[in-house]
C-alpha cells in the first residue's frame, strides 16, 4: 500500500505542459483578436473616420467669431449726414486677470465716473460670462476720463479702453421725430428677431431707425481665431467680411428743417412740408422734440423721467401718432367732393343767413360770417362760409361724405414709412356705434362738413390731401427715404414706392378749388395777412379746431380763454400757386385762429423754401423767451389739454370727436 501511495504522489509533468500549452495558445489567440479589434479600431479612427475626426479637431481648435457691422449712414437731400457712426471708446474689465474686483471698483470710480447702474450691469453680465472673457463696465468715455485712466492704467491690470463704432445724431433734436433713435439691444429684440440678433449691440427704437432696422444694420461676418483648449484666442486664421448696412439718402432739407422750427417761435405743435410732384417729405417736424443721443447706450433714469414728466410730451411724435378734428382745412376738399358728386358746380351758388337749420328742427349751426349773402364754391372757401359745407355735407349724406373723403386719404395711413401711423377717423355710423349705442344723428353729418364731430385727421394727411390738389389730382403715397446705397462704393438707386390715385378725373372742378384757395390769400378770404409783402403768389386755407364749446352767446374767441383751453389752429396750403414745389400742412397747438398763428408760419416757411430766407425768431425783452410763446402768457408752458369736460367761466371743455350740432360756428 505505501508503495502504492508513492507512485500516485508522482507529478505527471507530460500532462501538465500539454495543458499549459493549451491554455497559452488559447490566451495568446485572445490576446491576438483583442490586438486585432484594437487595430482595427485604430485604423477605423485613424483611417477611415480621418476626415470627420479632423473636421471636428480643426472646429475645436478654430472659432469662429463675430464682425459687427457698421450701421448704415443716413443723409438728408444734400448730403450731410443725420446719422452716423462715430468712434467711441469703452472700459471693457476681464475679470481672471482684474483681482479683487470690490477694490477694483473702488480705485476706478475715483478716476472715472461709475453709475450705479453702470456697476449692476456690469455685476449682472460678468455673472454669466467665463471668468477670461471681457465684459464691459462702461460704454462711453469722455477723453478726460480717458487720459486720467491712461495716467494710472498700470494700476488695473485687466482693464483696457476698447474702441468701438457708436451711433450719432450731430443734429440732436431737430430729427428726433424723422430719424428716430436706436437702443441697446435686449431679451425683447432676441425674441422678436431670433437668437443670432443679439451679436448686434444696437437695434432701431423709433423713426426711420426702426422702419429700415433690418437694412441698416447689415449683415454679421466672422473671422477664423486659434484658440487654446481653454478657449483662448491666439492667433486669426481667415476672416469672411461683415456686410455694411444700407446707406439711405432721405428727401428731407436740413436747412428747411431748421426753418421750421424757427417759424414756430417756440410754439408747440407740428408741419409737414411735401413736394406736390412725388410725395417726398421735405420737412417734417413736431415741437416739442428731445436729443435721440440719450438713448443710443441706454438712457439714464433721470433724463429719462424728465423727459416723461415734461407735461409738453416731447417724446410724442404729434405728425404720426397725433391728430385731431381738422377744422376748415377740410373745406377745399369737401367742395371737391360736391361738385364730383354733381350736387354742386364750381358756379352754384347758396345764400347764407349765418344760420343753417336742418329742416324740421329748430336748433341752429352757426357761421362766424353771419348773412355772408351768397356764396359759390371759390367764395366759400376764401371767406370760410361755414354755411356753404353745413348745406352741402347735409344733402350729400353721411355714407356719401364718408366715401369721398376715403378717396382723398382720409381714415387711411398715408404709406409713410414710419411705423405706428395713425389712421385717423373719418365721421360716420360705423364708427359711432364702436363708441356709443345712441343712433347717427343728421347734425353730426352737419358739422362733418366743416372738419367737427368724430373727426380725427393728422398733419400727414392734410399734407398729402394738399399736395394732390396742388399736383393736379395725384394722391401720392409719402415718403421719406428717397434713395438707398448697398455699399460704400455702390450707386444710389431710388427707393421703389407705388403709383399714385387720382382725387378727381374733372380737370375744371379741380381749378376751381385751386382758385378758391388762392383767394383765401390773395383775394378777400382769411389768409390775407400772408400775402403782405409776398414776392410770389400762394393757395392755401386756414382752419381752426375748436377745444371747446360755446354755451348760449359766451364767447369762445382765443383770447378771451386761457392758453390750454384755446383753439388748435391750422393752415394748409402749397406754392407758388402756379407751379407749386411745396405743399404743407402746419397746426399749433392753442395757436387760436389759423389764419392769425397758424398762417403766418407756414409764410416763414414758404419763405426759407422759395427765397431762402431763415426765419428770425423775436424774443420778449421782459421774459426772455421767443415772443409768440411770451404772447401766450404764463400758461404756455402747461402743455397738453387738462381733463375734459370741466367747467371754467361757463365754457365747458370737451374732447374734438364729441363736440356736437352747434359747436361749430365761427371756425375759420
Amino acid at each position: 500500500m505505501a508503495r502504492r501511495r508513492r507512485r500516485s504522489d508522482i507529478r505527471d509533468t507530460a500532462g501538465e505542459a500539454a495543458a499549459f500549452r493549451q491554455r497559452a495558445l488559447i490566451g495568446f489567440g485572445v490576446v491576438v483578436l483583442a490586438l486585432g479589434v484594437l487595430a482595427g479600431w485604430y485604423f477605423k479612427l485613424q483611417v477611415v473616420d480621418h476626415d470627420i475626426y479632423a473636421k471636428r479637431s480643426e472646429a475645436n481648435r478654430i472659432k469662429p467669431r463675430p464682425v459687427v457691422p457698421g450701421r448704415g449712414l443716413i443723409f438728408d437731400r444734400k448730403g450731410r449726414i443725420l446719422a452716423e457712426n462715430e468712434q467711441a471708446y469703452r472700459l471693457d474689465v476681464t475679470p481672471e486677470e482684474a483681482g479683487d474686483m470690490r477694490q477694483l471698483l473702488a480705485g476706478l470710480s475715483r478716476i472715472i465716473a461709475l453709475s450705479p447702474d453702470d456697476i449692476a450691469r456690469f455685476d449682472r453680465e460678468r455673472k454669466g460670462q467665463r471668468s477670461f472673457r471681457a465684459v464691459t463696465l462702461k460704454l462711453r468715455l469722455s477723453e478726460d476720463e480717458m487720459a486720467r485712466f491712461a495716467l494710472d492704467r498700470w494700476r488695473f491690470p485687466g482693464v483696457e479702453v476698447v474702441p468701438y463704432l457708436n451711433r450719432h445724431y450731430p443734429y440732436g433734436d431737430l430729427f428726433a421725430h424723422v430719424v428716430g433713435y436706436v437702443g441697446r439691444t435686449d431679451q425683447a429684440d432676441v425674441d422678436r428677431y431670433g437668437a443670432s440678433h443679439l451679436l448686434f449691440p444696437q437695434t432701431g427704437r423709433t423713426g426711420l431707425e426702426r422702419y429700415y432696422d433690418e437694412l441698416l444694420r447689415g449683415k454679421i461676418g466672422y473671422e477664423q481665431v486659434e484658440t487654446n483648449v481653454e478657449g483662448r484666442a491666439l492667433r486669426r486664421l481667415g476672416l469672411q467680411p461683415a456686410t455694411a448696412g444700407t446707406d439711405l439718402r432721405l428727401s428731407v432739407d436740413a436747412d428747411l428743417q431748421q426753418a421750421m422750427v424757427l417759424a414756430f417761435g417756440g410754439l408747440h405743435g407740428s408741419a409737414v412740408a411735401v413736394d406736390p410732384a412725388t410725395g417726398d417729405i421735405l420737412g417734417m417736424v413736431s415741437l416739442p422734440s428731445f436729443d435721440p443721443n440719450l438713448f443710443v447706450n441706454g438712457i439714464s433714469h433721470t433724463d429719462y423721467r424728465r423727459l416723461m414728466d415734461d407735461p409738453a410730451r416731447p417724446l410724442f411724435n404729434r405728425n404720426v401718432l397725433g391728430g385731431g378734428p381738422p377744422g376748415s382745412t377740410i373745406k377745399p376738399l369737401v367742395a371737391l367732393a360736391g361738385v364730383d358728386s354733381g350736387l354742386r358746380t364750381p358756379e352754384s351758388r347758396v345764400f347764407s343767413t349765418g344760420e343753417f337749420f336742418i329742416p324740421g328742427q329748430r336748433r341752429g349751426y352757426r357761421d362766424a360770417a353771419r348773412g355772408a349773402g351768397w356764396t359759390d364754391l371759390r367764395d366759400s372757401i376764401a371767406r370760410s362760409i361755414n354755411y356753404y359745407y353745413y348745406q352741402l355735407a347735409y344733402e350729400m349724406g353721411i355714407e356719401r361724405f364718408d366715401q369721398y373723403m376715403a378717396r382723398y386719404g382720409f381714415g387711411q395711413p398715408t404709406g409713410i414709412d414710419l411705423l405706428g401711423e395713425n389712421p385717423g377717423i373719418v365721421p360716420s355710423p360705423r364708427f359711432k356705434a364702436t363708441r356709443s349705442r345712441e343712433p347717427w344723428y343728421a347734425g353730426e353729418t352737419v358739422i362733418a362738413g366743416i372738419g367737427q364731430g368724430y373727426w380725427i385727421a393728422t398733419a400727414l394727411q392734410l399734407a398729402r390731401g394738399t399736395a394732390a390738389i396742388a399736383s393736379g389730382g395725384d394722391l401720392h403715397t409719402l415718403h421719406l427715404a428717397a434713395q438707398r446705397r448697398d455699399g460704400f462704393d455702390a450707386p444710389w438707386r431710388a427707393v421703389e414706392r407705388p403709383a399714385p390715385t387720382r382725387i378727381t378725373d374733372n380737370p375744371a372742378h379741380l381749378r376751381a378749388v385751386q382758385e378758391g384757395m388762392v383767394n383765401t390769400i390773395h383775394g378777400r378770404g382769411t389768409g390775407t395777412r400772408m400775402a403782405i409783402g409776398a414776392e410770389y403768389r400762394m393757395a392755401g386755407k386756414t382752419g381752426t379746431a375748436q377745444r371747446v364749446s360755446r354755451r348760449g352767446s359766451v364767447s369762445t374767441d382765443p383770447r378771451n380763454l386761457p392758453y390750454h383751453l384755446r383753439h388748435q389752429a391750422l393752415f394748409v396750403g402749397y406754392a407758388p400757386a402756379e407751379n407749386p414745389t411745396i405743399a404743407i400742412a402746419v397746426t399749433v397747438e392753442h395757436g387760436g385762429y389759423g389764419g392769425t398763428t397758424a398762417g403766418p408760419i407756414a409764410r416763414k416757411i414758404f419763405d426759407a423754401w422759395l427765397l431762402g430766407k431763415m426765419p428770425e425768431v423775436e424774443i420778449d425783452p421782459v421774459t426772455g423767451a421767443p415772443a409768440a410763446v411770451a404772447a401766450a402768457g404764463p400758461q404756455a408752458v402747461l402743455g397738453p389739454d387738462v381733463a375734459f369736460d370741466t367747467v371754467v367761466d361757463r365754457v365747458r371743455v370737451v374732447p374734438p370727436a364729441r363736440l356736437g350740432p352747434g359747436n361749430g360756428g365761427g371756425l375759420r
